[in-house]
């Protein structure tokens, strides 16, 4: 439970917030990082914290594409297809990417290792092709310059 194993995150959190209820989403990363996606036990353990109803917790897990609701790879690979990015070579990209990984959008790589997913925008429209990996972005994406970045992370 981040409650205990993360106490001093969790206060530094809640002390940032004039409302308990608007520290859902950092709790929600916290959760995610201790866990790995935002489980049922997590979901819980964030609408006690924000005295929050479950419900409530699940619904921003289920809006944000950030929160993941399923067990994901240690390297979770974002790619914006939105329409911007799809005029930018997108598509191609994507492919390129399960190619590269071996799976499909959606996918997670057999080894746990990477898990590819398809967003709608990551704002980042002019510097597309570009992905998140971890929350971190790629900008300007070549199939080399993905490979190699894929090839760096295994």
């Amino acid at each position: 439970m981040i409650k205990e194993k993360r106490a001093s995150d969790v206060e530094k959190i809640l002390a940032k917030y004039p409302s308990k209820r608007s520290a859902v989403m950092p709790l929600l990363y916290l959760a995610q990082e201790e866990y790995g996606y935002c489980n049922d036990a997590a979901i819980r353990e964030v609408a006690e914290l924000t005295a929050l109803d479950p419900t409530e917790v699940k619904s921003v897990v289920g809006f944000y594409t950030m929160f993941f609701e399923e067990k994901t790879g240690t390297y979770v690979v974002e790619v914006c297809d939105d329409l911007p990015c799809a005029l930018r070579g997108a598509d191609a990209f994507v492919r390129h990417c399960e190619h590269k990984l071996g799976v499909r959008a959606g996918e997670t790589t057999p080894d746990g290792k990477f898990t590819l997913r398809t967003v709608m925008c990551i704002a980042a429209c002019d510097r597309a092709p570009v992905a998140q990996v971890n929350r971190e972005y790629h900008y300007s994406l070549t199939p080399e310059s993905f490979d190699k970045l894929v090839d760096d992370l295994k």
